[in-house]
């Protein structure tokens, strides 16, 4: 029987240089978010040295710890540290599968103590959060009727903001896409939202946005509410929040009403562990 010679194994650097990354930005041409998500963490990765310039069957988890505490040192959270572990956890998956190795590379594990999101707002806290939205003297008080459809919907941040009026039939929201599969999915309006469309609908002039800007994309974008945001949590006297504390608020206060199916079905998850974390009795 011949001797097979053992083919050498490409350094993380060639990997993701000349495979990972070409197919993360053919997979998720249209994702930009994910695909984003992908390149910062593999140029997170690339920038330790001793993991990158080593061949994968040689990294052991001696050296992904080494990358751990250095990025400890440089003042990261756990959360993103755990982010950047999560698209090393890929790349492994993927080298073994597409034959890059010839060994069982290690298993990357989450770092312990991660902190999650645990704020949902009160009634009043809601009421006066609103209020002072309805009183923003600036330009058009977009960030009302934001609030008002993330609070009831649950949607994501960026999912309200590419909302197209082909989306909204029935009194319903339907989502076409999004982070995952999952994201697909139809959700019923109140009737407050109800009015915030209609109002909107009135005033569109043919725009296919609910919410069109003068942006790259033509819709409005994170930095088109943020000032607003700010101003709100000040004149409401609330301690600052992301405005995607609205989801996790919508989300805890549906989960006594409903199955964890369904809620998970409205969350737009397809993992019933990811929708636990946005309840908070």
């Amino acid at each position: 029987m011949a001797i097979r010679e053992r083919k050498a194994a490409p350094t993380l650097k060639d990997f993701a240089e000349r495979d990972f990354l070409p197919f993360v930005r053919s997979m998720f041409e249209s994702k930009v978010k994910t695909r984003l998500y992908y390149e910062y963490g593999v140029k997170s990765l690339l920038a330790y040295e001793k993991l990158a310039s080593c061949p994968l069957d040689r990294i052991t988890m001696e050296v992904v710890s080494g990358f751990v505490a250095k990025r400890r040192e440089q003042g990261l959270e756990t959360s993103s540290i755990n982010r950047e572990l999560q698209v090393l956890r890929r790349m492994f998956h993927l080298a073994q599968e597409w034959g890059k190795v010839e060994t069982a590379m290690p298993k990357v594990r989450m770092l312990p103590g991660e902190k999650h999101r645990e704020r949902v707002l009160t009634a009043d806290e809601e009421k006066r959060y609103l209020q002072a939205a309805r009183d923003w003297a600036g330009s058009e008080p977009l960030l009302a009727d934001v609030a008002v459809i993330l609070l009831d919907t649950a949607l994501r941040t960026e999912e309200c903001f590419r909302l197209r009026w082909e989306s909204v039939l029935d009194g319903t929201l339907e989502i076409h896409y999004g982070k995952t599969d999952a994201a697909r999915r139809r959700i019923p309006a109140s009737e407050r939202v109800k009015a915030v469309l209609e109002m909107r609908k009135a005033k569109a002039n043919g725009s296919p946005w609910v919410f069109p800007a003068e942006t790259a994309s033509g819709h409005i974008e994170p930095a088109s509410v943020k000032r607003q945001h700010v101003w709100s949590c000040r004149q409401g006297k609330l301690e600052r929040f992301p405005l995607y504390t609205l989801r996790h608020t919508c989300l805890t206060r549906w989960a006594p009403h409903m199955d964890p199916w369904a809620l998970a079905y409205l969350a737009g998850h397809r993992d019933m562990t990811i929708t636990k974390r946005y309840i908070h009795p």
